[in-house]
């Protein structure tokens, strides 16, 4: 996907060296960028904050999801479409009608996230706590994380289980092949760093093992005249649409039935040297109603189970307090 506007902006920007926050839509259609010095009282941020892995108390929700049945059908679409090799990892999502005590400001400040976004205008209203990094780029080495495979620490032998899990290894490795690729459109010497490690990850009531790779690659020295042209050649990101990503993209348009917006976009800064960003997932949008929804989503393979898969889909609405 590509947006010559918005490719654009950023290039200018990053050009002059002046820091700015970016806001990207899913699909790219919809964007904020801002410079640092310019942004207004409804918009904050926390980018790579240090995280406790304390759960202080438990935080209720409650949840309205798509039926087991929905879901199911789409998944079974999903697996056809595997079979056709038409798609080889789907990442499926959903919508789901929440209710909490908590307003989007107090989730913001209290939620416990390595990044943070509160988001607020007259057309959007959300809270994103991602656990995710999408790119980080300092001098001129450019890095990713895809994160994929997730299970409840208190299982016995969780860590061991994630690992070894035959499922989970063909999705995660698909996955780190798919952003090496991407990597590898807008830099040389593109390795994989650390593969399939383990990060510790505070999901409400409870803790989840998260599994990460890193991927690097080696940047031009002047990079930051080219932020718009990197970011819109990566997008989406590869951790939360599929491969192959072009068809498969096509595929959750069909089969999802709801616009994800800024969900699974990304955000981020550059602060004049460095960029860092973040996928946005764990991602709250409240509509004009006041109504809260959660979106949230797994990735599906030939070796998925389906209940396993919905249940996940559940698992990932959560408030990190």
């Amino acid at each position: 996907m590509q947006n010559k506007e918005l490719e654009k902006k950023l290039n200018e920007l990053g050009s002059l060296k002046e820091p700015f926050l970016f806001v990207i839509s899913y699909d790219l259609k919809k964007f904020y960028v801002k410079e640092l010095s310019k942004i207004p009282k409804g918009i904050k941020f926390e980018i790579n904050t240090n995280i406790s892995s304390k759960i202080k108390h438990k935080t209720k929700i409650e949840k309205y999801p798509i039926s087991f049945k929905k879901y199911e059908k789409k998944f079974d679409f999903l697996q056809e479409q595997i079979k056709m090799g038409n798609t080889y990892l789907s990442n499926l999502t959903a919508r789901t009608k929440i209710k909490t005590e908590y307003s989007l400001d107090e989730i913001y400040e209290k939620v416990n996230a390595k990044f943070k976004l509160r988001f607020k205008n007259e057309n959007e209203n959300f809270v994103c706590f991602s656990p995710e990094r999408f790119i980080e780029i300092k001098k001129n080495k450019i890095s990713t994380y895809p994160m994929k495979g997730t299970i409840d620490a208190s299982i016995a032998n969780a860590q061991a289980k994630i690992l070894g899990d035959i499922k989970e290894m063909a999705e995660h490795t698909m996955v780190v092949d798919l952003l090496r690729n991407d990597l590898a459109i807008v830099s040389s010497k593109v390795r994989v760093d650390k593969f399939r490690y383990i990060d510790k990850i505070n999901a409400g009531d409870k803790k989840l093992l998260q599994v990460s790779s890193k991927i690097s690659g080696h940047l031009e020295d002047n990079w930051n005249e080219n932020i718009g042209t990197i970011l819109t050649s990566l997008l989406p990101a590869g951790s939360i649409t599929g491969t192959p990503k072009k068809k498969t993209i096509e595929i959750i348009e069909e089969i999802e039935e709801y616009d994800r917006e800024f969900y699974t976009g990304i955000f981020g800064i550059f602060d004049g040297k460095n960029l860092d960003s973040s996928v946005m997932i764990r991602f709250i949008q409240e509509d004009e109603n006041a109504q809260k929804y959660y979106k949230s989503g797994g990735g599906i393979t030939c070796d998925s189970s389906v209940k396993d898969e919905y249940q996940e889909l559940l698992d990932k609405i959560y408030l990190p307090f």
